[in-house]
């Protein structure tokens, strides 16, 4: 098995506009092989210290109209019809071949003109996958947009965290739960186990929209009360909770089970077709699934998505880079799909560098 990684030339999105929203809020900001990253000073002492940081290189899609549940009910990997309103969930979106082009946290936000289902997603990713579900929109009545210009997302975490969004915002919620209010929208969010002086706890995160022209008074007023942070602290947040996120360099690598997707509810094996269902059912249903998705360190240089896992003594990679982020104790950690053999065997490699694996925050089926 050899690297397919898609370049990232190969999903164009307005790189001049993320450079002006960072303008905007008075951050620099880099272009890494995730998109638009907040170039803030990397965080130092303890994680659980209350932090926030502009997410520059996540983008938003918004899918309205009469037909719009619908119509992403099946094209999606998990149930949209019953979706409740207040709530979000984890979303695939698969080619033919139930490989993932996609993958999104989504809620509702129904209109007074209707209903709406709105997605978080990659942001080098969001054009392109609105130019292809309008593909199959036909006689449906219903509009695709990239909300990307019109909306800017923050990352929020720690206890300090929450109790800044109860003063500005009246709520903190829990996991899963969504808060809508005007052009804010606060999504709780898993806890991510992480290390502190005080021993392993669970983080909270909160991802917070707000209407592009409100985001620079935000922005001032949270990281006057919380510590300002880059992207790549809200990635490494991701990886420790072991939740992948599909970016440009991972483009049709993985079938959802192939990264836990199911594990973390974001595939429903009782709804009705999509693209790939059939490749996504089999996958599950006939014999062992015999790749997965593991959690790793290693010291060095961060491997960029999509990169090869080798196995221990070399020969053909077994398997691929998901996600990767700088650690606060100076490691990189990341998410890697692997054969499931290779993985329990040990020894893997990526670029060279020893692969330390640790332990996931859920346990993979046997």
């Amino acid at each position: 098995m050899t690297s397919t990684a898609a370049p990232a030339l190969a999903f164009p999105y307005d790189e001049a506009l993320a450079r002006e929203r960072a303008r905007s809020l008075g951050v620099p900001v880099h272009i890494d092989e995730y998109g638009p990253q907040a170039d803030l000073p990397a965080p130092a002492g303890d994680p659980a210290i209350g932090r926030v940081g502009p997410l520059l290189d996540f983008g938003l899609l918004s899918v309205s109209g009469e037909d719009a549940v619908k119509f992403m009910h099946a094209q999606l990997t998990n149930d949209v019809e019953h979706l409740v309103p207040g709530t979000a969930q984890w979303f695939g979106y698969c080619n033919a071949k139930g490989r993932l082009q996609g993958s999104f946290l989504g809620w509702r936000a129904d209109t007074e003109a209707g209903p709406r289902v709105r997605l978080a997603v990659s942001l080098p990713l969001a054009e392109t996958l609105r130019r292809r579900l309008s593909m199959f929109v036909l006689r449906a009545k219903l509009k695709i947009t990239d909300d990307s210009a019109a909306q800017v997302c923050f990352g929020l975490s720690g206890e300090p965290a929450r109790a800044v969004l109860v003063d500005l915002l009246g709520s903190a919620p829990e996991p899963y739960q969504v808060v809508l209010a005007g052009g804010t929208t606060l999504i709780g969010l898993p806890e991510a186990p992480i290390a502190t002086p005080a021993g392993p706890t669970g983080l909270p995160r909160w991802q917070l929209w707000v209407d592009a022209d409100q985001a620079p008074a935000l922005w001032a007023t949270l990281s006057a009360r919380l510590l300002a942070t880059p992207g790549s602290f809200w990635r490494w947040l991701e990886v420790r909770s072991g939740i992948a996120r599909i970016v440009p360099g991972t483009w049709e690598l993985f079938v959802p089970q192939m990264v836990n997707f199911e594990l973390v509810g974001g595939v429903n094996f009782k709804k009705g077709c999509y693209p790939g269902q059939e490749v996504v059912a089999r996958s599950q249903y006939l014999g062992k699934l015999k790749r997965r998705m593991f959690l790793g360190a290693v010291h060095g240089a961060s491997p960029q998505p999509g990169s090869d896992v080798m196995p221990a003594g070399g020969g053909e990679p077994c398997g691929q880079v998901v996600l990767a982020a700088p650690a606060p104790d100076g490691a990189v950690e990341l998410l890697f799909e692997s054969q499931t053999a290779a993985a329990q065997a040990g020894g893997l490699t990526v670029a060279g560098a020893p692969l330390d694996q640790r332990p996931l925050p859920y346990a993979i089926p046997g």
